[in-house]
């Protein structure tokens, strides 16, 4: 058998090819045989890989823009810090009309030493001319501060029965209580009632006639201070209606020469006084001269504000209905 392979001339191993390149009895000559795949593994199988998008971007841009906004909010409150606490107020302080009261005292003092009611009026004459044109314009001088009026103003707030010339507290500007006091009653007892304090100061006035600087409000009720707890007057929060109503009388009775406006505690939306009750203002302080004899009855002579404080009178005008608006007026 060895012997007729080797005269054959052929390879007797399975799938080996003949001499002329064809494929013998076992074979298929020079094809190459598949790679046997074995069976998938039970159990669970990786997923496919496939090509992928590219990734979103939205959170980048979600950053992007989450930041961009938070430095326009930031640009927006330096504008209007800069605006509120800088610009405007320096736009709206004006004392061409009586330069002195730029260094005047801005709001009154409480004994504890706590900033009281704001100074918004001044009048300009001697003691006889302001108590004669207070009087004439239908105020009461009030009384002092003793155990008999304070019994008496309790009597009267307690029975219901009026008391003109009820005490008030005492209030200090220049390190000192008011000088003068008036008051016009509104209602049957002296719980309510419109007041006004003046303090006597020569270096403030004009041409050698003292300015009465002073403090107008209205108290709405009696009850306890907010602050200290003590029994006291609280007032109404839109003391402008009084500085304008006492400058109303004082016009309709003929008292003024001259009517004027400086810059005064300046423009206020959510203020207090010394006994903790809120307060808002155009901040601006009006001044009138007191007519002479000859002069009286006649209609005073009206400077006008700077046109930057035109301007803010006329916002402040559509805002302060919104103030009125609000519970507690």
């Amino acid at each position: 058998m060895d012997g007729r392979r080797q005269s054959d001339g052929r390879d007797s191993r399975p799938g080996a090819g003949s001499e002329d390149g064809m494929p013998d009895d076992h074979g298929k000559g020079n094809e190459t045989t598949p790679p046997v795949t074995s069976p998938p593994l039970p159990g669970p199988q990786e997923p496919e890989t496939r090509s992928r998008e590219p990734a979103t971007e939205s959170g980048p841009k979600r950053r992007r823009f989450v930041t961009w906004a938070l430095q326009v909010l930031a640009a927006l409150a330096v504008v209007w810090l800069l605006a509120a606490y800088v610009i405007l107020p320096a736009l709206w302080r004006h004392y061409e009309h009586q330069p002195a009261l730029e260094s005047a005292p801005k709001t009154t003092r409480t004994a504890q030493g706590i900033p009281g009611d704001p100074l918004n009026v001044g009048l300009i004459g001697t003691e006889d001319e302001l108590v004669q044109a207070m009087i004439g314009s239908g105020w009461d001088a009030a009384a002092p501060v003793t155990v008999k009026s304070s019994l008496r103003i309790a009597n009267s707030v307690l029975r219901d029965r009026p008391y003109a010339d009820a005490p008030v507290s005492s209030l200090f500007v220049f390190g000192r209580k008011q000088d003068l006091a008036f008051e016009k009653p509104v209602g049957a007892n002296a719980s309510r009632r419109h007041h006004v304090r003046f303090w006597n100061s020569r270096e403030l006035g004009r041409g050698g006639v003292p300015l009465w600087i002073g403090a107008v409000t209205f108290d709405r009720s009696v009850g306890l201070s907010h602050r200290t707890g003590q029994i006291t007057h609280h007032i109404g929060p839109d003391i402008d209606t009084e500085r304008d109503g006492l400058f109303a009388d004082l016009v309709n009775g003929g008292w003024l020469s001259e009517l004027y406006q400086v810059t005064g505690v300046g423009a206020t939306i959510l203020g207090r006084n010394g006994g903790g009750d809120a307060y808002y203002t155009d901040g601006e302080l009006s001044i009138g001269v007191l007519a002479t004899v000859e002069a009286r009855g006649q209609t005073p002579h009206r400077l006008e504000n700077p046109v930057a404080v035109q301007v803010k009178e006329q916002l402040w005008s559509a805002i302060r209905p919104l103030l009125q608006s609000l519970p507690g007026q």
